[in-house]
């Protein structure tokens, strides 16, 4: 078993650490043109995408790449079976080896983009992290990237699991939206 030659996230927060609003729902007011395009570049560098049920990459190559899907839907790991290029895991039923395994890209890379349970269970394993700051959105009550937001920040929680705070680039002077890539 191997695990990706590479694991990297990819998340827009709010001011508040919040990637969704209470309804586990990414508003519009949390989209950013630049930021899009930025996520969409970086997907396209990874060979798989890892998410949970409410978080989908939604992205023009979305279809032609390889995901795993973490749900408690199934016991262990399964082909999804409208779509075979996804594979149904269940981590209380199988490891992430085992789930990579059966993507069958041995030295691919993955991306992994949300939601809040599946963030957090990558801390370990990341290489890179981009984390996107939307500072004018407040998401009271919503969706946190990690476990452990609001009483901690995303930053404060990257820091813990052992990765550095990198360059920070602008995406929209506009709206003051950046990207600073955490590495390990």
């Amino acid at each position: 078993m191997a695990l990706p030659k590479k694991i990297e996230g990819f998340a827009i927060v709010s001011a508040d650490g919040m990637l969704a609003n209470a309804q586990g729902v990414m508003p519009d007011g949390l989209k950013f043109d630049a930021d899009q395009k930025f996520f969409r570049a970086g997907l396209d560098r990874c060979d798989a995408a890892v998410h949970g049920r409410h978080s989908h990459e939604q992205q023009p190559n979305s279809p032609s790449r390889a995901r795993i899907w973490v749900t408690a839907r199934v016991e262990a790991i399964e082909v999804e079976p409208v779509e075979p290029k996804v594979i149904l895991w269940n981590p209380a039923g199988a490891t992430f080896e085992q789930a990579w395994d059966a993507l069958g890209i041995p030295n691919g890379a993955l991306g992994v983009v949300g939601g809040t349970t599946v963030f957090g269970m990558f801390l370990p394993l990341y290489t890179a992290f981009h984390l996107s700051r939307a500072p004018g959105v407040k998401l009271p009550g919503g969706r946190p990237v990690f476990p452990g937001v609001p009483s901690q920040t995303p930053e404060q929680i990257l820091a813990k699991a052992g990765l550095r705070e990198g360059k920070m680039i602008v995406l929209d002077k506009t709206q003051n939206v950046t990207v600073t890539e955490w590495r390990r």
